[in-house]
């Protein structure tokens, strides 16, 4: 028998705790194992249970939600992931999200169908977004197009990309540069990033290039591998930083 998703949650609210204890302990698949009302508090039990999935605020006491995100994923290096959910729809909240290494970010008024589904998502290596948040995300990268300020640090769009990449030097390359990572995709394996970077999901892709939904989920998971990238949202930063799309 599978051992049930481990999800700790964090908000400085009980009640807001108690509600989403009672709706993840509510399935066969899943066990609340803590609950802490601050961040600081988040990371420590992270540290002591070792979560699959943290529910994390983003305004807390002590320490934001994104501050602890950002300890969390240091910490762990990848097997405990970060949700991010806020009543605050706000561009900064998601992109620093995103920064911190947080795998998914939803308002708090998701249904708890939605809540559950990403849940299990993101254990399987996916990264979720409010569908609000992912076409303002998608402009944004647009907008700023990953350049550097004149200081030569790299601006909030190319940061997100440095979590994939490690240690940038903090030059940009010469025009029509990109990563050496993007030639060793294949020609369909292009296509596919270029449909995940335009937010299809799996079935969509399937339907558009006229394969299988196996065969997009191989493709995917070649993707993010020769990438180098955590998940999807870190697929759609490469493309957009690369000119792919």
């Amino acid at each position: 028998m599978t051992s049930p998703i481990r999800v700790l949650i964090a908000d400085d609210q009980e009640l807001v705790r108690a509600g989403f204890a009672m709706v993840i302990d509510s399935q066969p698949d899943m066990t609340v194992v803590g609950q802490a009302a601050d961040g600081a508090v988040a990371v420590q039990q992270t540290e002591a249970l070792h979560p699959d999935v943290v529910l994390m605020d983003v305004r807390m006491p002590r320490m934001d939600g994104i501050e602890a995100t950002r300890a969390i994923t240091r910490i762990t290096d990848g097997p405990t992931r970060v949700i991010i959910l806020t009543t605050f729809d706000l561009d900064e909240y998601v992109m620093a999200a995103i920064q911190a290494g947080a795998s998914g970010f939803l308002l708090k008024d998701t249904e708890p169908e939605t809540l559950l589904s990403s849940i299990r998502t993101v254990v399987q290596g996916n990264a979720i977004i409010a569908p609000t948040a992912t076409k303002r995300l998608i402009e944004h990268m647009m907008r700023t197009n990953f350049t550097f300020d004149q200081a030569g640090e790299e601006d909030s769009s190319a940061r997100l990309a440095a979590g994939r990449n490690g240690e940038r030097d903090g030059r940009e390359g010469p025009a029509g540069y990109h990563d050496p990572e993007l030639d060793t995709l294949t020609d369909r394996e292009r296509e596919v990033l270029v449909a995940v970077a335009q937010g299809l999901s799996n079935q969509e892709i399937a339907d558009k290039l006229f394969i299988s939904l196996a065969t997009v989920k191989t493709h995917v998971a070649h993707v993010l591998q020769k990438i180098h990238a955590r998940d999807r949202v870190q697929a759609v930063v490469f493309a957009y930083e690369n000119h792919v799309v």
